[in-house]
């Protein structure tokens, strides 16, 4: 699989409406990008590091899925477009992107770009205070990026509202997301947001776990109301499905559960009009 995670990001905006950003806030960006620490000697620069990491950035926005495509873009772009990336007299070639990115400092990187997101993503507010923003943590792995066994693990944290990641922090091999989520919040102004991370787990007990079957059976359904019902039809089958809920108490032969959910299926055969009774309780 390729190692380059260009064609992540190009799969990725496939799949969303953003267009290329207006020539105003494509030069904010490059003012943005220009605050991170340039890892290039002093001698020799002779591009801004902010319009080359924005030239990227449109490149691939554009349909480039290699840095030899990203220089061809920025040679053939129009003069206007040249201009708002601070290419008045020549163009990178691709030598010079690699090894500018290659050098970069990624969690520098991140932090710019998920500043210059979140001042765009934001909605405004009639008065501060009035609104929670929901703002959800979560730890995925990047497609594409898998090279000699490994692939890169983000952890990112996105605006509920318009699916905006405005943070990330790629996590250590041979490590997990713990270590990372404290620092991948330092970066963020926490004030009017709701943080949520983690999820929920649903789970069904067979019949090999006999004690934890039988502890499930003892619980109180005959005095909780059903709470949901559909049918469905297929194979010859007419099914109807039955939902309860029940909370349970401390003891339970499996550690931390919450709930127990009983689901009872009446199966019917329409050729025969024989039914069958099948139930489940995870």
């Amino acid at each position: 699989m390729p190692s380059s995670l260009i064609g992540v990001l190009q799969r990725h905006c496939a799949d969303t409406d953003s267009a290329c950003p207006e020539p105003s806030q494509l030069t904010c960006l490059a003012d943005v990008l220009d605050r991170i620490r340039d890892p290039r000697r002093v001698r020799g620069r002779r591009y801004r590091l902010g319009y080359l990491l924005a030239l990227c950035m449109v490149a691939v926005l554009g349909g480039a899925t290699s840095l030899a495509a990203i220089a061809r873009f920025a040679a053939d772009t129009d003069s206007n477009l040249r201009e708002q990336l601070g290419l008045t007299t020549s163009t990178p070639n691709t030598s010079t992107l690699g090894r500018l990115l290659a050098r970069l400092d990624g969690d520098a990187l991140d932090d710019a770009v998920g500043a210059w997101l979140a001042r765009y993503a934001a909605d405004p507010v009639d008065e501060p205070g009035d609104t929670l923003v929901g703002l959800a943590v979560d730890g995925k792995t990047v497609r594409g990026s898998r090279t000699d066994g490994t692939a890169v693990h983000l952890l990112a944290a996105a605006l509920h509202t318009c699916q905006t990641v405005i943070a990330q922090r790629q996590i250590a091999a041979k490590s997990n997301e713990i270590p990372v989520f404290a620092p991948l919040l330092d970066r963020i102004d926490l004030r009017g947001l709701v943080v949520t991370a983690g999820g929920h787990y649903l789970l069904v007990v067979k019949g090999n776990q006999k004690k934890l079957r039988k502890q499930l059976r003892h619980l109180p359904w005959k005095q909780i109301p059903l709470q949901a019902r559909t049918t469905g039809a297929g194979h010859g089958r007419r099914e109807v499905r039955r939902l309860k809920v029940c909370t349970v108490r401390p003891g339970l032969l499996f550690p931390h559960a919450v709930q127990a959910m009983e689901i009872k299926r009446r199966r019917t055969h329409r050729k025969t009009g024989k039914f069958v009774y099948i139930s489940a309780a995870p």
